[in-house]
């Protein structure tokens, strides 16, 4: 499985437990901090001028 392949399955896992809290809660609201962060790296792993992890 891919980095992109992984990072897209815990955003949907994110996403179903997110779905499944009822109440606003700090749980939630680290789950959609979650959701959006992964999101940005996805998005920026289709942009081949960001270097996402730097050589040693």
């Amino acid at each position: 499985m891919s980095i992109e392949q992984t990072l897209q399955s815990e955003v949907e896992e994110s996403k179903r437990w997110f779905n499944t809290q009822r109440e606003e809660s700090t749980y939630k609201r680290d789950l959609k901090k979650r959701i959006e962060l992964i999101n940005c790296v996805l998005e920026n792993m289709k942009d081949p001028d960001i270097q996402i992890c730097g050589s040693y």
